[in-house]
């Protein structure tokens, strides 16, 4: 291509991929608009006929029959040493009067993790340590149908069941009172799944708080409109309780092991499967005597590689894989959020095709001012589509805003706006591991578990971790 061709070039290039992108930001605005809608009136409908008639309670003030209502912890761990220590002296403070056991799955070829819950739960024993028949890392799955092992062996020995199964991760700050909320809850459905609150260290306001603004839309909206509508509940893998009677349903249907080994993402796999028919799933979002959530909070990756291993796992799992396994159903609402779940992907290359184009745009407009080229108009077709895309991407960063202000207050509500650059930037750098993921599984290559960093606070730190809610925000 000669020199003088290159220009035209981009700029016919830039303005092909502009209306590309501009098509697929309108479309997927529509939707969230449309979604946005209807949790307004779902909102809206709540204030205006269940709280103005019924007093609103509080965690403390639900019925928990703790001596009928045996809980299984399930913690899977590969190399988690320096968290996993910490998290179970917690959860042993916290849950003192509750019946429970936690179920804690290592490796043979991980005698640093096994010495730390051994020296943590020294004494006691509500915590059991269970060993995997092979080095790790395997699948988390595959640890937690080692657990599940573990679990019906004592059933047998005791003489006695569970009645839910609770899953956590070896970083995750429980709230104290969420035994008494899943015993409250699990005998009404089939998975019970309480909010998560993404905390972050100081150092990684950009990229560990990014995950903040993510899960404060996503629990504080999505999960709540989900429920409402009757669609399925996917697990968040943490901070979630599975009826243990659903669970024994589905093993006898898989050979002894409910959690798929060969899925990503196996927990949200898991919550559509139990709560997609007969099952029902339920969103737990309450709150305590002082006000705050009863949920999971835990530390998200602070390191940019982390994040992006963690993303694509998700993308992978959910968006890519998720449409193989899981397909479509018979019903719009199931469908509509499926495709809400699997979109991510796709949204992220969109995003990368409006980057590139907004570089091509920056390129010329150097090269208008030196002098070198003149910019070709915009088309009338164009204008319009740029003009609504930027009307629906002010809504959306003001609904972020809201969101992001209701869970942590007024200056990580700022830092959500440019936020949005850096979440846009670890997705699409996400996607295309996602992509080769994807590619890799198809092959036959079996999935295993991909390592991420954790960081668990002190005890002094975890006071000052309650992030400040709305008074009048009960979802």
């Amino acid at each position: 291509m000669a020199s003088d061709q290159i220009l035209p070039f981009l700029d016919f290039l830039q303005r092909e991929l502009l209306l590309f992108a501009s098509l697929c930001f309108l479309i997927g605005a529509v939707d969230d608009l449309l979604f946005d809608g209807l949790w307004i009136f779902h909102r809206m409908k709540r204030r205006l006929f269940v709280y103005s008639r019924y007093q609103r309670a509080t965690v403390e003030s639900l019925s928990y029959p703790a001596s009928e209502c045996r809980m299984a912890i399930f913690v899977p761990a590969w190399q988690e040493a320096s968290v996993i220590g910490a998290m179970l002296r917690r959860c042993l403070r916290q849950w003192s009067e509750s019946e429970y056991r936690i179920y804690v799955g290592c490796y043979p070829n991980d005698s640093e993790t096994i010495a730390a819950v051994a020296a943590a739960s020294s004494g006691s024993e509500k915590v059991r340590l269970v060993i995997c028949q092979r080095d790790g890392p395997t699948t988390k799955a595959d640890c937690l149908n080692h657990l599940w092992d573990a679990l019906c062996r004592d059933e047998i020995d005791e003489q006695g069941n569970y009645t839910a199964i609770i899953l956590h991760d070896a970083e995750d700050i429980v709230h104290p009172a969420a035994l008494r909320l899943f015993g409250h809850l699990i005998g009404k459905a089939a998975l019970v799944q309480l909010p998560v609150i993404p905390r972050r260290a100081k150092g990684s306001r950009w990229i560990a708080g990014h995950y903040g603004d993510e899960f404060a839309e996503l629990h504080g909206k999505q999960m709540v409109l989900r429920e409402a509508l009757g669609a399925s509940i996917p697990s968040a893998g943490v901070g979630c309780a599975f009826a243990r009677d659903a669970l024994q349903k589905l093993s006898v249907q898989t050979q002894g092991k409910p959690f798929d080994a060969n899925s990503m993402t196996e927990d949200y796999e898991l919550g559509l499967h139990l709560t997609g028919g007969e099952g029902r799933g339920i969103f737990a979002r309450l709150q305590d005597r002082h006000g705050q959530w009863v949920a999971t909070q835990e530390f998200f990756p602070d390191k940019l590689e982390d994040a992006i291993k963690q993303k694509s796992r998700w993308m992978a799992g959910i968006s890519l894989s998720g449409w193989d396994r899981l397909g479509w159903k018979n019903s719009w609402r199931e469908n509509w959020m499926r495709l809400r779940d699997r979109k991510a992907s796709f949204a992220a290359i969109v995003l990368a095709i409006a980057y590139i184009a907004i570089i091509l745009i920056g390129i010329l407009l150097f090269a208008q001012m030196i002098g070198s080229y003149r910019l070709q108009p915009v088309s009338p077709f164009l204008r319009i589509l740029l003009f609504l895309n930027g009307g629906f991407l002010l809504w959306r960063l003001v609904m972020k805003f809201y969101f992001v202000f209701t869970l942590y207050g007024l200056p990580e509500a700022i830092l959500s706006i440019p936020r949005t650059i850096v979440a846009n930037l670890i997705n699409i750098m996400a996607v295309w591991r996602a992509l080769s993921q994807y590619v890799d599984q198809l092959a036959g290559h079996p999935a295993h578990w991909e390592k991420t960093s954790h960081f668990y606070p002190d005890a002094q730190n975890i006071k000052q971790l309650r992030p400040q809610y709305s008074a009048d925000d009960r979802g």
